[in-house]
């Protein structure tokens, strides 16, 4: 039985029963300014990253990297040939774990070997959707050095899935030192060629053995990892997008900003008939005026010159139906950072893609999101018609843009530690 059973098992012993005492402990777990929050007013968030708890946490018993155990497995997997690694379909040896319940807070983490969770069939994560997760990458340099890609954004955001399902807070710091740990007691799983990487999963659950619509008094959190090639294995792979409007991904008072399990089940079926009608993703609308969301489960950006004739990369605004991508954000950076065109977060609508299009202002479009970096867009049917979006001008054969593709140079640069860069985070 691993330690997590046991973790599990005493915390159930010491459960209340009662909804006062777990709004009590809860008051003591949680930080004032990250209590279980009132309905929220939605309103464009430009500092979206930062206004999720973003001082240190004064939890009892919170996480702490000091208090960390490590039990190595006795039965070390063999990892498949770089060729044959399919995404997530492979796991490390290992596992983190650190268990919550309101009565005593955060328990000591635990690295264990891969396997089972033990866990009540009534826990609410199986009937109530308590669960969010985030998605980040290990890298290794040419020097073997083992990098993170802006772990502080991945924690700052799951710390906001946690609010908005009411889950606990957490150290975000000392959470990611024990991501650290983790990694580097995985990095034989880090394969060192480019372009490929360690990808690691961090969830939270909620598991009170409950039946009953309501905060969870206990909550598992864990981080699982993966080996993972190239997401285009011969190169760019521009994709053709259903856009789509009878189905909704997000809505204003939703959860469309918090990576949430919820989020993402309802999509599958609108994706399957895509695929049916041979397109690769949906592209999703919204309202009336059928304004531009998300491509698949990436951030959707356009490249053009707009109305005034100036040339622009536009992405949907972080409104609350829009997921605060890692990626997204560090797009936005680079490019202002740059001072080479017009940088805009607002609204786009599909009347003025058509037209930019039917004009010759459309210049490219692209998915960007921690699986891809960005996803290259030749085509989008809307209402019948195929818009047609250019890729490289100077290769008919080229499946991404110029931009697209030095966005991508730019940032796995920096992911493998090639541009020296803050962001880039090496695993001592």
């Amino acid at each position: 039985m691993y330690r997590l059973q046991r973790t599990l098992a005493t915390a159930a012993n010491t459960l209340s029963t009662t909804a006062a005492a777990t709004a009590a402990a809860r008051t003591r777990c949680v930080p004032a300014a990250s209590a279980v929050a009132a309905p929220r007013t939605i309103a464009p968030r430009a500092a979206h990253f930062a206004s999720a708890a973003s001082s240190p946490a004064s939890l009892q018993n919170d996480i702490s990297a000091k208090n960390l155990h490590i039990t190595p497995t006795s039965s070390p997997k063999q990892m498949s040939p770089l060729k044959d690694l399919v995404f997530g379909r492979e796991f490390s040896d290992h596992m983190l774990t650190v268990a919550w319940d309101a009565q005593s807070g955060w328990a000591a983490p635990e690295i264990q070997p891969y396997g089972p969770l033990h866990l009540d069939p009534s826990c609410t994560v199986f009937h109530y959707g308590m669960e969010c997760f985030e998605g980040m990458k290990a890298y290794k340099d040419a020097k073997g050095n083992v990098r993170l890609f802006r772990p502080d954004m991945n924690m700052t955001r799951l710390a906001r899935s946690c609010s908005r399902l009411a889950l606990p807070q957490f150290n975000k710091q000392e959470l990611v030192e024990c991501i650290k740990k983790f990694v580097k007691t995985e990095q034989r799983w880090i394969p060192q060629e480019k372009g490929y990487s360690l990808y690691l999963r961090p969830t939270v659950i909620g598991t009170q053995p409950t039946l009953g619509v309501g905060p969870s008094s206990k909550a598992l959190l864990f981080v699982i990892a993966s080996p993972v090639g190239p997401y285009f294995k011969t190169g760019f792979t521009a994709v053709s997008l259903l856009a789509q409007s009878s189905y909704v991904r997000a809505w204003p008072g939703g959860t469309g900003d918090a990576k949430v399990g919820g989020n993402y089940a309802p999509t599958i079926m609108p994706q399957v008939n895509a695929n049916a009608r041979g397109f690769q993703q949906v592209l999703w609308l919204y309202g009336a005026n059928d304004e531009l969301t998300e491509v698949g489960t990436m951030n959707c950006f356009v490249f053009w010159t707009n109305e005034k004739g100036q040339k622009e990369l536009v992405t949907p605004p972080l409104d609350g139906t829009i997921l605060p991508g890692v990626t997204r954000d560090s797009i936005l950076q680079l490019t202002r950072g740059w001072g080479e065109f017009q940088v805009s977060e607002r609204k786009i609508y599909m009347k003025e893609v058509l037209a930019a299009s039917e004009q010759g202002r459309l210049h490219e479009m692209f998915g960007a999101g921690t699986a891809c970096i960005v996803s290259p867009i030749k085509q989008v049917h809307y209402k019948g018609k195929d818009i047609v979006v250019p890729l490289d001008p100077k290769d008919p054969k080229g499946q991404a843009g110029p931009l697209t593709k030095r966005l991508n140079e730019t940032i796995l640069g920096i992911q493998y530690g090639e541009i020296p860069h803050e962001w880039s985070v090496v695993v001592d």
